[in-house]
């Protein structure tokens, strides 16, 4: 197919010349790395360092507090496994609609960490947690609330402005999962001060795996100190006296052994290229706008809320054989994917009005 249709920025974002972008990134890297010299540390950690100022400047973070991070669940760990018995005794508390691999980490660490955790459903028939059922739940005894700034299956933003007032006056610990929306959808820690985000820079940021963050608010991170160490968690890695370990100040107390070097440099032409874009959105919301149109009139359940305020960049529609219909699209050289009986579209820069035609084309037969 000489123009395929993709519909995949949820899972892997695509920009016009990314491959040969991120070939010249990672070529760059095997000549340093492969060189017979002393200057791989200082070049590669210097090209990180990007990495990490990109991320900065994307979510307004202070500097000294963000750093890079394996994934998402690593990144959630870290955190996690810093405040020691802050969380015994509380609830934590997350919807039904995070993303599963964070509700693993929390069940599993739950019992040894002492706090309960509870995970807010969904109503009967609906496809994403309401924030009242949140606020509902949302006491003074949650110690922390983990909440998710666009869900994967239903592509819902929660009022997060509000969720936050409310978890300030309990004084509860608030972080974000950013996964499935940065990139497509603002956020500012300067407008929304939460008190840690963790997030990746696959999907709407186009980067590679490996490449995920963690971003904690300066005055809590010196009193986090992660169980999750090694010698990046210093203020300098290469001190390897074995009774002198000491935190780092900053954001980097966050790292443990070698850093994924390689997955940052490897997106760092993404970041830049999209810290260079604009009109994403304005490009994005014409085409879901013509998804749900299409899918009203071919009589296609959506499952995603309509309001441009209450949804991200992804379009969700309900289909009792979504998986034979992600082949079936396959095969016509458009892409996009399913979970269970919801077929995910998300349409990014190198998505047309053609390609929405061609994708109802095909559901409609």
């Amino acid at each position: 197919m000489t123009d395929p249709a993709y519909f995949l920025y949820h899972s892997i974002g695509q920009y016009p010349g990314k491959a040969e972008q991120m070939a010249a990134a990672l070529g760059h890297f095997t000549d340093v790395w492969g060189a017979y010299d002393d200057a791989q540390w200082p070049k590669m950690l210097t090209a990180r360092a990007e990495f990490l100022q990109l991320w900065s400047e994307l979510i307004d973070a202070e500097e000294g507090t963000l750093t890079s991070a394996d994934n998402v669940t690593t990144a959630l760990y870290s955190v996690m496994g810093g405040l020691g018995d802050r969380l015994r005794g509380k609830r934590v508390l997350i919807a039904a609609d995070c993303f599963p691999s964070l509700h693993f980490l929390l069940t599993g660490l739950a019992p040894r960490m002492g706090f309960t955790l509870d995970t807010v459903p969904l109503r009967h028939g609906s496809f994403w947690v309401e924030d009242d059922d949140m606020l509902a739940a949302w006491g003074s005894d949650v110690g922390l609330a983990l909440l998710t700034f666009v869900t994967s299956t239903a592509s819902h933003r929660p009022d997060l402005s509000r969720l936050l007032a409310h978890g300030q006056a309990m004084g509860s610990l608030v972080g974000v999962d950013l996964t499935q929306g940065v990139g497509i959808i603002p956020f500012s820690l300067k407008k929304t001060p939460v008190d840690f985000v963790v997030s990746t820079t696959l999907k709407w940021l186009c980067g590679t795996p490996g490449a995920g963050i963690v971003q904690m608010r300066a005055d809590l991170i010196e009193d986090v100190t992660p169980e999750l160490r090694g010698w990046f968690s210093q203020d300098n890695p290469f001190s390897w006296d074995l009774d002198a370990f000491a935190y780092a100040p900053d954001a980097r107390r966050f790292e443990h052994g070698t850093p994924s070097i390689m997955a940052c440099v490897g997106s760092v032409p993404a970041l830049r290229w999209h810290a260079g874009q604009s009109g994403l959105l304005v490009h994005n919301r014409a085409l879901t706008g013509a998804i749900i149109e299409q899918a009203d009139a071919a009589g296609i359940r959506i499952t995603t809320p309509r309001g441009e305020g209450q949804r991200s960049g992804s379009v969700m529609l309900h289909l009792e054989d979504a998986a034979a219909r992600v082949a079936e699209l396959r095969g016509q050289g458009i892409y996009t994917d399913a979970r269970g009986s919801i077929l995910r579209l998300s349409p990014g820069v190198i998505t047309t009005m053609e390609h929405v035609a061609r994708l109802f084309d095909v559901l409609r037969g």
